[in-house]
């Protein structure tokens, strides 16, 4: 049940991300689940594990990550449309 709890806050974060942005992440509810997950790891990497934590994730560093995330993935996915 963990790992499913897990990926849910991870769809969530990285849903939360793309909305903030107002950028799509691609792939949908998939991409929004591995823009969460990589966000975590962006935002534990950088700032550590401060602040309230979802299933084991840390939700402000993540929602910092998967914003830096989603950022540069639509940045790169704009420039392949040219």
């Amino acid at each position: 049940m963990g790992f499913i709890l897990y990926l849910i806050v991870g769809g969530l974060v990285g849903w939360l991300a793309g909305v903030i942005l107002g950028r799509d992440v691609p792939f949908g509810i998939v991409g929004n689940i591995i823009a969460g997950i990589i966000g975590a790891w962006i935002g534990g990497a950088l700032l550590g594990s401060w602040g309230p934590s979802l299933a084991g994730m840390a939700i402000i560093p993540a929602l910092i990550g998967a914003l830096i995330f989603v950022f540069i993935i639509s940045v790169i996915m704009k420039g392949r449309k040219r």
